[in-house]
């Protein structure tokens, strides 16, 4: 999966300005074809990878198990999961069960892996969402800010602020939070998704899809509501900031970049005021490139999301994750990771489909 820095995909925008040649038998149809088949060599060599790297330590019995049962008891469940075959045919097994939604079964706490997933993928989903939201809030009108204010103490300011957020770990930002809003002010709660009391309410209420937003809402008790909410402002502010500090720096290197494009230095020579030109000229442009880098950020929410649920012990996927290391339950982990694989290569197939769509140039 290629990898883009914040500078790459920023200067990749003018690029794309240039009108290009159209290739024989180009169009939307043959784009998204070829975005969607590159979804199943990206997710086999994802799994193949984690399942090499699981395997490179031994059979998952033993890493789990080890010590906590004779060598008989050992051997016996190793020949009942299959361990004892050779690697291509597990191998082969595995993917096969993949293909059939079928990721294995835990080994520390015997639930299919499946089910794993999807207790713990809302809590994760709900996470990604709160944190996007936080990313635009901030990252795109303070981008739009700097632009305007070019090479002023505002830019200056706003640009070292981006690097700042985006260079600071996300669990020392989640510390950091907790300790100010939470200990020092106390204004925000500390840890986990809901108090005990709302999830007392949102249980009697028979609410289970795993978001707790919609859950809460479904109670109709406004201050259930609130709790969740207040719940969810340090975790996302923390894992939102990450990629907010990118949004920053990529709308205003665009938007300065189409600023001084052709077709806009003709309107300004009309006597267009600038902040029209900013309005009407420069601002939908460097939204493009916005969605691209998008695809590329939700494979870094995804790695945040593991050390920020565990900071805020916000239990979805990452936090989940984390036990079964700790608990060396590599089939768990092998089952989460390619799980994540998946969301990443379609994520990615989607924005692709979308930034097709928005802006016609990519497609050629």
């Amino acid at each position: 999966m290629t990898t883009l820095t914040t500078d790459d995909a920023a200067n990749a925008a003018p690029a794309a300005a240039t009108p290009r040649r159209r290739r024989p038998g180009g169009g939307l149809g043959r784009y998204l074809l070829v975005r969607f088949l590159l979804i199943f060599p990206t997710i086999l060599i994802l799994v193949t990878t984690v399942f090499v790297m699981m395997r490179a330590t031994g059979d998952p019995i033993t890493a789990a198990l080890g010590g906590r049962l004779t060598a008989d008891q050992l051997a016996e469940r190793i020949h009942e999961a299959g361990y004892d075959r050779p690697i291509v045919v597990q191998y082969l097994e595995y993917l096969g069960g993949i293909l059939r939604g079928d990721f294995g079964t835990t080994i520390s706490d015997n639930r299919p892996v499946t089910e794993v997933l999807v207790t713990y993928g809302a809590a994760t989903l709900e996470l990604a969402v709160y944190a996007l939201v936080v990313a635009f809030a901030v990252g795109i009108p303070f981008g739009r800010l700097a632009a305007a204010r070019r090479d002023t103490g505002t830019d200056a300011t706003l640009r070292v602020s981006a690097v700042l957020v985006y260079a600071t770990p996300v669990f020392f930002a989640g510390m950091l939070l907790k300790l100010v809003f939470s200990v020092w002010l106390g204004w925000l709660p500390v840890a986990g998704r809901a108090s005990t009391g709302a999830e007392i309410q949102m249980q009697r209420k028979g609410a289970d899809t795993g978001i707790y937003l919609i859950d809460a809402i479904s109670t109709g008790d406004g201050a259930v509501v609130l709790d969740v909410l207040e719940h969810a402002v340090l975790p996302a502010v923390a894992l939102g900031l990450l990629t907010a500090g990118v949004f920053l720096r990529l709308v205003r290197t665009n938007v300065i970049g189409t600023l001084t494009t052709g077709y806009v230095e003709a309107a300004r020579s009309r006597g267009v005021a600038e902040r029209r030109l900013l309005r009407k000229h420069a601002w939908r442009p460097a939204l493009v490139p916005i969605i691209t880098v998008i695809g590329l950020q939700i494979a870094l929410l995804l790695a945040g999301a593991v050390l920020t649920e565990t900071t805020f012990e916000w239990k979805g996927l990452g936090f989940q994750l984390v036990q079964y290391l700790l608990a060396r339950d590599f089939v768990a982990v092998q089952g989460m990771v390619a799980l994540l694989a998946v969301i990443v290569a379609v994520t990615n197939f989607v924005v692709d489909v979308i930034a097709a769509l928005v802006d016609p140039r990519v497609r050629y």
